[in-house]
């Protein structure tokens, strides 16, 4: 397939199949003229590096999980540890989630009374708190 087959069916412009042949990502088989021209297999390629993009995987992770010849060979444990931390995030997420709900329907008088919000807070703000120091909102912990 030539790259405008490639950019037309995997949905990505040209300047990205550049880009990811650039990176090490992809290979074309060589340029008969001014057109790269790439294996079949291409479109599978595409597909893994875009699944681990939406992972959170960085081009050079993803790079590292193709073979020479550009079949997938990928480090398991790698696999492991991003399950790991995707879990770790939806746990952090889903906490913010319900903290954020409470304090859109808490019937505190305001926002710097309310301890499930001020909890939240706390846990936005990077390193432990002290008692005694001042949120924010200009709360003091207890």
């Amino acid at each position: 397939m030539d790259i405008s087959d490639v950019a037309r069916r995997s949905g990505l412009p040209a300047s990205t199949l550049r880009f990811y042949e650039e990176k090490g990502l992809i290979a074309s088989l060589g340029r008969p003229g001014e057109r790269r021209r790439f294996a079949p297999h291409i479109l599978d390629q595409l597909a893994l590096i875009a699944l681990g993009q939406s992972a959170g995987f960085t081009l050079e992770e993803i790079r590292a999980m193709f073979a020479p010849n550009g079949k997938p060979n990928i480090d398991r444990s790698m696999l492991a540890a991003k399950a790991d931390e995707l879990d770790a995030t939806i746990r952090r997420l889903r906490a913010m989630s319900k903290g954020l709900r409470h304090a859109a329907a808490c019937p505190a008088p305001s926002h710097a009374e309310c301890p499930t919000f001020q909890r939240l807070l706390g846990a936005a703000v990077p390193g432990p708190r002290k008692r005694g120091q001042t949120t924010r909102v200009g709360r003091v912990e207890k």
